[in-house]
């Protein structure tokens, strides 16, 4: 009884197949969780910066208020000034 390399190759080409096929589910199932626990985590994220948008909105709305409060400071400041100073060219 000899062996034939035509019988053996097939039977090992066989055993790598199924080797790969179950290594490829293990891998599968394992990315699935992963990408699962990766989902939960965005999903968290998310919801805290949902959180801190309001905080910087209002930071935002209150920069624009002293923005505009300032202007018109300022404004106010240059007019008395151009005043002052147009009053001696009309002499």
């Amino acid at each position: 009884m000899t062996i034939d390399l035509k019988d053996v190759l097939p039977i090992l080409l066989y055993i790598a197949l199924i080797v790969l096929v179950i290594y490829l589910i293990v891998f599968v199932v394992r990315l699935l969780k992963t990408l699962n626990r990766v989902d939960v985590i965005l999903d968290d994220v998310n919801h805290k910066l949902v959180k801190v948008d309001g905080v910087f909105d209002l930071i935002d709305h209150t920069t624009d208020a002293a923005a505009g409060i300032s202007d018109k400071i300022i404004n106010g400041i240059t007019s008395f000034i151009n005043s002052i100073f147009g009053r001696k060219k009309d002499r």
